[in-house]
């Protein structure tokens, strides 16, 4: 493996004063037992959320609520595949009796690296329901709890990328669910009337599993070694030629939760090292 995923430091975590921030609201996070996801759980617990953490990946979860643990915080873990209405519904359920919902982080995801040509439908479909229509639904059961909160907000984030703004060659499913996580984002926030607030967060390569463990089917796809995936493609656009920490996206979401934010409405925060906007 060319690169790693990096450890968090408690000193890398962003802690911000907010009335919201506080352990009456719970703040639900999907993908939680990697990366990004992982990441997103520790941070929110920092910041004195009731931090629920969803993933069908027992071992791993249970390794992030330990990681929460030891840095001070408390999460709970609900196993969930996210493909199954019945999960969701649950979760949700269950999240609901911990505190009132006030945020909600859609993370979870999966890469297949293939044509359109040659792209599976059975692979379509599942990327689908796990990348777009589970946020739909989640956000669809957690916008009447967030509604009937003291305040009557609540704010929902939705784990996007540069694949949200350009397409590259051979993703082209997650290409899709990406533009349409945006889609999803402006309308809840088109509906919220200012209160339920929805954005999305695109940045460049992360250092997780989902980005590290798709560097060998690039190279056999592009005809090129690992390293040039690393320096062509990854990084190879972006002016910052490294690839995020998780902890660093984590951190954006916090931040996009929190009362600094009431005017990110619908919008996106692109942190891409420039890979989209500069040439």
């Amino acid at each position: 493996m060319l690169i790693q995923e990096p450890r968090i430091k408690p000193e890398e975590i962003l802690v911000l004063k907010d009335t919201d921030f506080c352990r009456e609201n719970v703040c639900l996070v999907t993908g939680c037992g990697t990366g990004i996801g992982r990441a997103t759980a520790i941070a929110a617990a920092a910041n004195n959320l009731t931090t629920v953490g969803l993933d069908i990946n027992t071992k791993e979860s249970q390794k992030t609520c330990d990681m929460v643990k030891a840095l001070g915080g408390t999460m709970t873990f609900i196993q969930a595949d996210l493909t199954r209405d019945e999960d969701i519904e649950r979760a949700v359920g269950q999240a609901a009796e911990m505190g009132q919902i006030k945020y909600l982080v859609n993370i979870a995801g999966v890469q297949h690296i293939d044509s359109v040509e040659n792209f599976p439908m059975e692979t379509y479909d599942f990327m689908q329901r796990l990348m777009l229509r589970a946020p739909f639904y989640l956000s669809k059961l957690a916008i009447p709890h967030m509604k009937k909160s003291r305040t009557g907000t609540g704010v929902i984030g939705n784990m996007a990328s540069v694949h949200a703004h350009i397409c590259t060659r051979n993703k082209p499913v997650y290409n899709i669910t990406k533009f349409g996580l945006r889609a999803l984002s402006q309308s809840i926030s088109a509906e919220g009337e200012g209160a339920i607030r929805s954005f999305t967060l695109s940045s460049g390569f992360v250092k997780t599993p989902l980005a590290l463990n798709q560097i060998a089917d690039q190279a056999e796809q592009r005809k090129i070694t690992p390293q040039q995936v690393v320096s062509e493609v990854m990084t190879g656009k972006s002016r910052i030629k490294e690839m995020m920490n998780p902890i660093e996206v984590a951190n954006l979401f916090i931040f996009g939760f929190s009362r600094h934010s009431k005017y990110l409405v619908g919008g996106d925060l692109l942190f891409d090292g420039g890979m989209v906007l500069t040439y």
